[in-house]
């Protein structure tokens, strides 16, 4: 059982990305170089959002805890990837190995229904626009953003107790940088049929869940802007959605985290007047 497994104590001692260690100082510094763009443009985000009195709309809303989410989510593997390539072959502590994985699979599906709740925000905006202050009111974007992280952790809650049930080995050698839920099954001694199963099912439905709903809203979108007139109307309806669009097209763990706050700024003139207006130490009136 999970309790065996804790008091027994086992350790993991994970390779890394590859076997040479003479790559390691160059991809240490690559990733070091990701990992502080990464925390610099999201936590520059988060700051602006909250500080700023013109980023007060729902979209933004949720901008800033999606940059939130990225930076933790990066902060879960990157560290540990870079303590690997300065030292490989570090143990890692059954307790320490799960604990990663529960808050990589928690924060990566935080994330997808974060982006499934601003296609909602947009199809909103572009659909429904003079009923958008009654439909995405402050009480159901709190509802959005606590069911997100609440299906995410349950998400993560039943992978963790169903791949700590198994029996594992005292010590193993991983060839990985970060303690993945393929890794724990492979180095499980026990029988994973069922286990796979059931994380297989149950992840398969949260994973298409929010897609699905990306989906729909987009295609809502598209069905709305298509039926505007004007050249310039669809266009101002399709810059409100591009950025995340772009966002929804990476899907690369480390790369992902680094693009949202970049991508979003750069195609958003509001985010841009609003990091001009901190840079000169001015503060745009609240609305």
């Amino acid at each position: 059982m999970a309790l065996a497994n804790l008091t027994a104590t086992p350790e993991f001692f994970l390779l890394g990305l590859v076997d040479r260690t003479d790559a390691h100082p160059l991809l240490f510094l690559l990733f070091l170089g990701v990992y502080l763009l990464n925390a610099l443009g999201n936590l520059s985000m988060v700051l602006v959002v909250r500080s700023d009195g013109a980023l007060r709309s729902p979209m933004y809303y949720f901008l800033g805890h999606l940059s939130l989410v990225d930076v933790c989510f990066t902060t879960v593997t990157v560290p540990r990837l870079l303590a690997g390539l300065l030292h490989p072959g570090q143990s890692v502590s059954f307790q320490a190995c799960f604990a990663q994985m529960y808050f990589f699979v928690a924060l990566g599906i935080t994330e997808s229904y974060l982006l499934a709740a601003m296609a909602y925000d947009r199809m909103v905006a572009v659909c429904l626009p003079l009923h958008y202050c009654a439909l995405v009111t402050p009480g159901r974007r709190a509802l959005l953003l606590g069911a997100s992280w609440a299906v995410a952790h349950l998400h993560a809650l039943l992978h963790t107790l169903l791949l700590s049930a198994l029996a594992y080995p005292r010590s193993a050698l991983v060839r990985h940088f970060f303690c993945d839920m393929t890794v724990l099954l492979s180095l499980a001694t026990s029988n994973t049929s069922a286990e796979e199963t059931a994380i297989f099912s149950e992840g398969l439905a949260v994973v298409l869940t929010p897609l699905l709903l990306v989906s729909l809203s987009y295609a809502r979108i598209i069905v709305a802007v298509l039926g505007v007139r004007s050249a310039g109307g669809r266009r101002r309806a399709f810059s409100t959605c591009g950025a995340h669009l772009v966002v929804l097209s990476v899907v690369y763990a480390v790369i992902t985290p680094t693009l949202n706050p970049y991508i979003y700024s750069l195609r958003n003139e509001e985010v841009k007047g609003a990091l001009k207006r901190r840079l000169r130490g001015r503060a745009a009136p609240k609305r």
